[in-house]
């Protein structure tokens, strides 16, 4: 540390050198003996640590100077130099120059910058000379024009992102209950587990953490990142502790999904994404994969052959019996402890066939007339007959499980029937159910004589004409 950057450093030696003089002030005639005595003295430089002295006329100055005022050792502080903060050797043209370098390219390097300097002011003589770099550095560094990395996608939202995060600061923040948000994520593992195949996979471990107690309410290993593991261990979760009132994740694929984002809506949780491109906004889980791949990941560094089943329960092992049971710095007791002893926002969770239901897609399809059919995920499903007179039906399925299709209500979205696929096997039989609604055969028109009432009508206004027919007749061929 510099010394005009810690002035109380140089007011604590030189209040312990003159200090003695103000506690037993020496009798008339000894001062100059004392002043000789210490400037004659060795003394640990304040930043250096070396040995230095001091000359009389300093100590001489340090004496009165303390002696008249009320506050001795702020009187004896380094007075701060009216040119500081700014860069004396930085005409303003260079600082132009730079600043609009640094507009045009926040990517480059402090050495970088200063190189382009090097060769502009070469090319242009109203530079001048360009001073050190490590002015220059000093320089970027109190204004601020610190290196920014371009984002991985050069797109429009990252863009916004960076630039957002410029302009408004960044806090961090901490619900009032349990249950009141939840924060859920996928990490991907740092080493490989071994499958029964005999591949290596690195797998994915989906975490969700309250924000409150940064309890971990579910914590599982997956070898994918789809909806489908998504909602199987958001299921997990929901049943182990309650129904949250709000989630927070990231804008990923699975998070996307239909079928997710449905399912929190029929379970009445609110459903917060993170901006894009600002991982931030999630930090307690970047915290927590931190601690994981610190304490248990490292633990597990000696295990050559370590499969999936065997570090899910290594997993769920260390989350239960550390991690909730070990004093959270941030929040100054276990989480399991906050856990128990805060104040509960949840809803009790419904059970397993209800969660199965709720996370499925709501799709239109376009029925087949000729078969009463219409198609799911490459395959046709039958519709009872009552329902033949839907053109576009209304179906609530989950992707990854056909075994559940329901037919529902557009008005009230409310299921009226299963549907299950065509079984074109068993309708080789040739057995056939009659239709509900089926109609007798139409009979033979009756035949009369009488005319239909609008051509009788349409008769009598012709006639009404005077006009005969607009024909002629063709005379009969002589036999």
């Amino acid at each position: 540390m510099g010394i005009n950057q810690d002035p109380d450093r140089w007011a604590r030696l030189r209040f312990s050198i003159i200090g003695p003089l103000l506690s037993a002030p020496p009798k008339q005639g000894q001062l100059s003996k004392r002043l000789r005595a210490l400037s004659g003295s060795c003394w640990k430089h304040p930043v250096s640590g070396t040995d230095v002295r001091f000359s009389y006329a300093t100590v001489e100055r340090w004496y009165y100077i303390a002696r008249k005022a009320q506050d001795p050792v702020a009187a004896l502080r380094r007075d701060r130099r009216g040119d500081a903060g700014r860069a004396r050797r930085l005409s303003a043209t260079l600082i132009q120059v730079l600043e609009a370098q640094y507009r045009d390219h926040p990517g480059w390097t402090v050495q970088l910058h200063y190189d382009n300097l090097l060769a502009q002011a070469q090319a242009d003589e109203a530079l001048k000379s360009v001073p050190s770099y490590g002015t220059i550095r000093r320089h970027m560094k109190a204004q601020g024009l610190h290196r920014k990395r371009r984002p991985k996608r050069d797109t429009a939202g990252a863009r916004q992102a960076e630039q957002r995060l410029e302009q408004l600061e960044v806090r961090s923040y901490e619900v009032e209950y349990a249950n009141a948000l939840w924060h859920l994520d996928f990490h991907h593992g740092s080493r490989q587990v071994l499958l029964s195949s005999g591949q290596w996979v690195t797998p994915l471990l989906l975490g969700i953490i309250d924000d409150h107690s940064r309890l971990v309410c579910h914590l599982q290993w997956y070898l994918d990142e789809t909806a489908e593991s998504l909602v199987h261990g958001l299921s997990q979760a929901l049943q182990k502790r309650a129904l949250p009132r709000a989630l927070m994740t990231d804008n990923g694929a699975a998070m996307q999904a239909d079928e997710f984002r449905s399912g929190l809506h029929n379970l009445s949780i609110l459903h917060e994404t993170t901006l894009p491109y600002s991982p931030y906004q999630n930090a307690k889980q970047e915290v927590f994969w931190a601690t994981l791949e610190g304490r248990l990941m490292a633990m597990l560094e000696g295990v050559k052959e370590l499969g999936l089943e065997q570090l899910n329960k290594i997993t769920q092992v260390w989350v239960e019996q550390e991690y909730h049971q070990s004093r959270h710095a941030e929040i100054g007791m276990t989480p399991l402890r906050r856990y128990l002893d805060a104040t509960q926002v949840g809803r009790d969770c419904p059970d397993s066939a209800t969660l199965r239901q709720a996370f499925r897609r709501t799709v239109t399809r376009r029925q087949r007339r000729s078969d009463g059919t219409l198609s799911l995920e490459g395959k046709r499903f039958e519709i009872p007959n009552r329902y033949r007179h839907l053109e576009q039906p209304q179906v609530r399925y989950a992707r990854w499980d056909l075994r559940s299709v329901d037919l529902i209500d557009p008005h009230t979205q409310q299921n009226l029937c299963p549907l299950y696929p065509l079984d074109k096997t068993a309708n080789a039989s040739g057995q056939r159910r009659a239709r509900v609604n089926a109609q007798t055969a139409p009979t033979a028109p009756q035949t009369r004589d009488e005319l239909p009432a609008l051509l009788r009508k349409l008769m009598a206004e012709y006639a009404a004409t005077g006009m005969p027919p607009a024909y002629l007749p063709k005379p009969p061929s002589e036999s």
